[in-house]
């Protein structure tokens, strides 16, 4: 290797260590905020904030099944005690009567504060009696132990009244004991990890600790046969992560042999099937780290689509080594290198317009496209010409080049055909355009069959229906906000009345603002003036007043209590209500209130503008959940395809300036139209509804292609004359169409979009391009 040679390869390698350590230590995500905006609406933000550190987020359902009913309540219970110890939990339920003791403790010793029954009218003389007489009628339900044994203390019933409000037909069936599924054939669970939910390495490792003390507790409890089931947000989350790293790796790997293979019969060299591959790996790198860099954090969609780079990236390496003869690097800079360039540059107006997107996994796509085609376009120009060994050459492709040649000038006869075929295919397309795009986020969901069945059966287990209309409420600081959830609360409990809606959560139930605690507590009378009106509230009763001693006790340190603050919650898992609908903001604080469907409706049954109507003006945001993310996804693909529209007429624009003729253009620009009509209507016939990733690999095409267009513009007539030329495009396309083509296998929606549209796009792009040869002037 000569002394320039070697300096350059030192150099080459130095920048690849530092780019490969800024990697090292980068981050990298398959969260959903690769589809989340920048800078998010009222609406977009509850939602980013959800899936961003909502902590539903955080919940874990858990199903055991296998033993009997009473070996899986045991088990559950081995299970609760050990999660509770462990670091990465904050909260385990399973409907233990003991596990419940500290909640019914906390509701007991705060009942005057939080019930909202209790008014200055609740104590009055015909207060009294009307409350103690409807405590005394319960001895007879159900509930008659329970307020036999606390009528002493709570003869006005608060605490009942408060175990009410709990809405307990939502609770969980119960068995031996334990929460348990409808039909009593497995135990469940919940649990809240303390990690946020966008942390999916947190979340992996509580999954990791989950499983271990499973495997635990199942030893301990004797029940070998028993198997665990878990469902949540951050199981999708560690799944998608785990399935994309396992895909990428899978895709790269196939696409590297493959391509190795292609180049090593082509080049019949390993020092230049190694060299070929330089631009690619540098290219792959640099884009990481541009990202890296920019964003703080590489989405796993964007190391999937740098996988696919593999192919395109390789191309120019393949221009240089077939295109050079006898080592001329000087010629082919002055003969070839202009029309690579005015293809990369094509690329880059194409990739550069995303941006300007508001959502940043879009524009890390398009950062990654810029950095790693700029890279591999580089490395070939500047670092390939100095490591190219001299007398080095592949073998000689002429013949291929001859062939295809021949098929090429054959070519431009369908150049009509193709054409009346394409406005076909286009009028097809927009008199069916409304179905042809699929405007709903789940179509890129990686989230198995399996997992969403357990996910389902698990939340109708635990009477967890899916919160899609929420009710925001947001104020400056925790008070106004609890104070303005209690304004909402009023109207929907009239809702509720009405049978509008069946029922909502909300976290003052628990924590009321300090200003309702306050008026409470002024509402309670002193001893003194409890002593005289029970007598009077008790004339026609068989309760006598001597009785009621622990009564006025209780009321009386209850008018001299601190008011409930969140502190007051630790240790009960009413904890785990607040946390999840009383959310700290950046700006401030805001309410959820989760409304639920009357009795035996579906959610949709819910008449969201009735609603809004009956919100209006009062401050109170209603959010349909799934609304605002089909609609944040559809604006997410409104965008996409407007830049691209930008995207194709800065690369017109960059043609014309630079090929200073329309007809030229012309020739240029429309078998890559056509290519990408004719791709479309493949995918429409074959029932696929457009999403994203395809759109992106119709600009792929786009950048592609215009390779292969500019190719044929240069040599017109004259491809009998430049074998090698011709075959380099030839085998160019193959790594492509190897590259893009493998993805098409992806189990990941967006990576099989991305191989579907770009594997076939390719090829025919190139045999398009053809279609359109300049014809040799006649002699």
């Amino acid at each position: 290797m000569t002394i320039p040679a070697l300096r350059t390869f030192v150099l080459w390698s130095m920048a690849m260590l530092a780019g490969a350590a800024i990697v090292w230590h980068g981050r990298f995500s398959a969260d959903m905020s690769f589809f989340l905006p920048a800078h998010p609406s009222a609406s977009q933000q509850v939602l980013v904030d959800q899936l961003r550190e909502g902590a539903v987020t955080r919940l874990l359902m858990l199903g055991i099944s296998g033993g009997d009913a009473g070996q899986r309540a045991t088990l559950s219970r081995e299970l609760r005690a050990r999660l509770a110890s462990q670091p990465e939990f904050i909260a385990v339920r399973n409907g233990e009567a003991h596990s419940l003791d500290a909640d019914r403790e906390f509701l007991f010793r705060h009942r005057y504060l939080l019930s909202p029954a209790v008014t200055p009218e609740r104590f009055s003389v015909a207060g009294l009696r009307a409350a103690i007489a409807e405590s005394i009628d319960l001895l007879s339900s159900p509930a008659g132990l329970l307020v036999k044994r606390l009528l002493p203390q709570d003869p006005t019933g608060e605490l009942i009244g408060l175990l009410l409000g709990l809405d307990a037909g939502a609770q969980p069936a119960s068995r031996a004991g334990v929460w348990s599924s409808r039909d009593g054939e497995r135990a469940v669970l919940l649990a809240q990890t303390a990690a946020l939910g966008s942390d999916t390495d947190a979340q992996a490792r509580a999954l990791d600790v989950l499983r271990v003390q499973f495997a635990a507790a199942r030893a301990a409890a004797g029940v070998p046969a028993a198997s665990l089931q878990i469902a949540g947000p951050a199981v999708f989350a560690v799944h998608a992560r785990a399935t994309i790293q396992a895909e990428v790796a899978r895709l790269s790997l196939i696409s590297t042999l493959a391509i190795a293979g292609l180049l090593y019969f082509v080049y019949r060299s390993f020092r230049l099937m190694s060299l070929g591959l330089l631009p690619v790996v540098s290219g792959a790198l640099a884009g990481m780290v541009a990202v890296s860099l920019a964003f703080g954090t590489v989405f796993g969609i964007t190391v999937g689509f740098g996988s696919a780079l593999i192919g395109e990236a390789v191309d120019y390496s393949i221009y240089y080594f077939v295109q050079t003869k006898g080592g001329d690097t000087t010629t082919w800079r002055a003969r070839f290198w202009p029309t690579i360039r005015l293809g990369v540059l094509t690329s880059v107006c194409g990739f550069a317009v995303l941006l300007l997107s508001g959502f940043p996994g879009l524009a890390q796509l398009g950062l990654y496209s810029l950095s790693g085609l700029l890279t591999a376009a580089a490395v070939t120009r500047f670092v390939l010409p100095q490591l190219l060994p001299i007398g080095v050459e592949p073998r000689d492709l002429s013949a291929l080049g001859q062939a295809f040649a021949r098929l090429a000038a054959w070519l431009p006869r369908l150049r009509w055909p193709l054409i009346v075929l394409a406005t076909l295919a286009a009028a097809s397309l927009i008199a069916n355009r409304d179905p042809l795009w699929n405007q709903e986020l789940a179509a890129l969901s990686t989230a198995s069959t399996e997992d969403l069945a357990i996910d389902h059966a698990l939340r109708a287990d635990l009477g967890a229906p899916d919160a899609r209309l929420l009710v925001v409420v947001s104020a400056a600081d925790r008070e106004q906000a609890l104070q303005a959830a209690e304004r909402t609360g009023a109207q929907l409990d009239r809702l509720l009345a009405a049978g509008v809606i069946g029922g909502y959560d909300s976290p003052v139930r628990f924590l009321p603002s300090a200003a309702t605690q306050l008026a409470r507590r002024a509402s309670l009378p002193s001893a003194a003036q409890l002593r005289e009106r029970l007598p009077l509230a008790l004339a026609d009763s068989p309760l006598a007043a001597s009785k009621l001693e622990p009564f006025l006790r209780d009321i009386d340190a209850a008018r001299v209590a601190p008011i409930i603050g969140p502190e007051a919650l630790h240790g009960t898992s009413l904890a785990l209500a607040v946390d999840a609908l009383l959310l700290p903001r950046r700006n401030g604080w805001s309410v959820l209130l989760p409304l639920r469907p009357p009795s035996g409706d579906h959610l949709r049954a819910l008449d969201a503008e009735a609603l809004r109507a009956t919100l209006a003006g009062s401050g109170a945001l209603l959010i349909d959940m799934k609304t605002e993310v089909d609609k944040l996804y559809a604006h997410y693909l409104d965008e996409a395809r407007l830049l691209s529209l930008g995207g194709f007429v800065a690369i017109v624009g960059l043609l014309g300036a630079t090929l200073r003729s329309p007809r030229r253009v012309l020739r240029v620009i429309m078998p890559l139209l056509l290519t990408v009509l004719l791709v479309t209507a493949a995918l429409k016939l074959a029932g696929v509804r457009l999403q994203l990733l395809h759109l992106v690999g119709m600009l792929l095409i786009v950048a592609i292609g215009s390779n292969y267009a500019l190719f044929f513009d240069r040599l017109g007539g004259r491809l009998a004359g430049e074998p090698r030329t011709v075959a380099s495009m030839l085998i160019a396309c193959l790594t492509t169409a190897i590259g893009f083509g493998t993805l098409a296998t992806s189990q990941v929606p967006v990576l099989q979009a991305l191989g579907i549209t770009v594997g076939p796009g390719a090829v025919l792009a190139l045999l398009l391009s053809a279609c359109f040869i300049q014809p040799a002037p006649q002699a």
